[in-house]
């Protein structure tokens, strides 16, 4: 039996921060009190002092590659570096190769991922413009959601057929997360762009190309259709000061029908950022001006946006480096989310126990996981300790994305990660990944 025992740490959990010691019986949380003994000579005993233990992030947004894709990374690669990021559990995006739009091809990637992943996995299902009957049989216990692509991105599964997108939204009482940005917005902007620059696109131009208007009017839309039908909706990763607007904090988190994501990217960049950073912060939709990212901060803090996610969606360098056009949006990044937002903590625009709740318990609660997100009795011992004093410098020997590379390298976080563990084993110690593949398929406490 795996018997672990940590002690005097400052436990974090629901808005309260106590210290105290929590005792790991298999895959469980079984006690968790201000001191605990040992309860038998083969218990792991570790000292945790200083030290914040949180519940496992849960990213409810990430892209691993496989099928496919495979050369950028794939399910073992970036599961690895999700928990030596303190990410433990994800949801993984339907645009692969061949994109997940059958519930065969779906079912491949959950049983690659029972083979491989170190977390926690569920995989979401794509929705396209003739796939409403698969989409239909799609099972609430043990599939995240539906994902639609209102606006192109890394492959090809816009949706743009307006009835039919009325008709998904009004057919499934399943979650639906959108990608929002306007199609047509996109294409009349970069249409404009190459007539001045061809291929060869200055990246700093990316923002106007996926403009404010393009986001804003394809999230407004589609907040419009949910409203209209009824539909539950997750809007992924917001990154303008106008979508914030379309967003409530009238209504607690579990009577939202309508709930927004924002990402690590869009907290931390600005547009001022693309003249030493250039392709390796164009993302989709586009890191946007400082009056933007103050905005997001604002709505994540005051509770309009509910949740903090990655996008993480790795390309090879090379890849990176092509001309604008050929340059293909998107970055890696479950390693460095956690530290990322503790910086934050550390500069404090955020409290440790609001870094909880928007990257742990709030995806926990929105897609209804059964039984983690949060430090309970009873529940999965999916846990993090993180020494919010122990500095250490993002370098190419240190990135554990198959891809090899960071948007934050040469940055020197304050904070590290120390253990992670997922389903109660240890798979991360000592700043190493242990060979230990334990994750396991997320549930969804759904009718």
């Amino acid at each position: 039996m795996n018997r672990t025992l940590i002690k005097n740490a400052r436990i974090v959990n629901e808005g309260t921060i106590f210290e105290g010691d929590l005792y790991i019986e298999d895959k469980i949380i079984k006690e968790i009190a201000e001191s605990i003994s040992p309860k038998s000579p083969d218990v792991r005993i570790i000292d945790a002092e200083g030290s914040f233990l949180i519940p496992g992030a849960i990213d409810d947004q990430v892209h691993f590659r496989e099928p496919g894709l495979t050369h950028k990374g794939n399910i073992e690669t970036e599961s690895r570096a999700a928990v030596a990021g303190g990410v433990t559990s994800y949801i993984e995006q339907p645009n692969t190769v061949p994109n997940a739009v059958t519930q065969e091809l779906l079912e491949q990637k959950y049983q690659r991922a029972a083979e491989v992943s170190y977390a926690n996995y569920s995989f979401m299902m794509g929705g396209t413009n003739d796939n409403l009957d698969e989409l239909l049989k799609t099972n609430p216990r043990n599939v995240a959601g539906i994902k639609l692509f209102l606006g192109s991105s890394t492959g090809n599964m816009l949706v743009d057929d307006e009835q039919v997108l009325e008709k998904i939204f009004s057919s499934t009482s399943m979650l639906i997360a959108a990608h929002c940005e306007d199609e047509g917005t996109i294409r009349q902007n970069l249409e404009k762009f190459k007539a001045e620059y061809g291929d060869d696109i200055p990246v700093k131009y990316h923002p106007e190309i996926r403009s404010t208007e393009a986001c804003y009017i394809s999230s407004s839309r589609a907040i419009e259709l949910a409203k209209k039908t009824g539909a539950r909706l997750h809007v992924f990763h917001l990154s303008t000061a106008k979508e914030t607007e379309l967003f409530t904090n009238k209504i607690p988190l579990e009577d939202k029908k309508i709930t927004a994501e924002v990402c690590v990217h869009h907290l931390w960049f600005t547009d001022a950022d693309y003249a030493t950073k250039g392709s390796l912060i164009k993302w989709n939709p586009a890191v946007k001006s400082e009056a933007d990212r103050d905005a997001l901060w604002k709505a994540l803090l005051d509770d309009r946006i509910d949740v903090i996610a990655t996008d993480h969606a790795p390309h090879t360098l090379e890849e990176k480096k092509k001309p604008y056009t050929s340059s293909p949006s998107g970055g890696p990044l479950v390693q460095h989310s956690v530290v990322a937002m503790f910086e934050a903590y550390h500069q404090k625009k955020i409290s440790v126990e609001k870094i909880v709740e928007k990257m742990c318990h709030n995806p926990a609660k929105l897609f209804r996981i059964e039984k983690r997100g949060f430090i309970r009795e009873g529940y999965y011992a999916d846990l993090v300790i993180i020494n919010p004093g122990l500095p250490w410098n993002v370098k190419k020997e240190n990135i554990l994305y198959k891809c090899g590379w960071s948007p934050f390298e040469g940055i020197n976080f304050k904070s590290r990660i120390t253990h992670t563990f997922v389903n109660g084993q240890l798979v991360y110690n000592n700043f190493k990944v242990k060979d230990v593949r334990c994750g396991e398929r997320l549930l969804f406490n759904r009718e």
